[in-house]
C-alpha cells in the first residue's frame, strides 16, 4: 500500500509520514495540492488523506483533480475546521472517511486499512 498524505502543515504532515513509516506504512507527502498532483503523476497511490482547508487547492478541489487520472484512488479527509456541512458533502463524492485533528495513530491506519479493503 502507498499512500500520499497532503496537508499544508509541515511540520505536522512530515511527523505524520514518519509515525507512519514507524509502522510499516509507505507514506509520501505534499504540502499543497498542486504538489500532490505532481506526485500523483509520478508514483502509483492508494490512498491520499488530504486537509480539507489549504491556501491554493483544498482537499476537496485537490481530490477532484485527483481523480481525473486515479479514478480507483481512496480518499480520507483530515480536518480541524470540519462542519456538518463539508462532512455531508464528504460522503456525496465518496471520500471514505472523514476524520478530525488532533488524530489517533492507530484510529487512522485502522480507517486506511478499512478504506483500502473496501475498495
Amino acid at each position: 500500500m502507498r499512500i500520499l498524505l497532503v496537508d499544508d502543515e509541515i511540520e505536522f504532515i512530515s511527523t505524520l509520514a514518519d509515525r507512519l513509516a514507524m509502522r510499516g506504512i509507505s507514506a509520501d507527502y505534499a504540502t499543497s495540492g498542486r504538489q500532490a498532483l505532481e506526485k500523483v503523476h509520478q508514483t502509483h497511490y492508494d490512498l491520499a488523506l488530504l486537509d480539507m482547508k489549504m491556501a491554493g487547492l483544498g482537499g476537496f478541489e485537490t481530490m477532484d483533480q485527483i481523480r481525473k487520472d486515479c479514478p480507483t484512488m481512496k480518499f480520507i479527509i483530515l480536518t480541524g475546521h470540519g462542519d456538518e456541512e463539508a462532512y455531508l458533502k464528504s460522503k456525496e463524492i465518496g471520500v471514505a472517511f472523514y476524520l478530525m485533528k488532533p488524530l489517533d495513530i492507530e484510529l487512522l491506519i485502522e480507517k486506511i486499512n478499512q478504506a483500502l479493503k473496501n475498495g
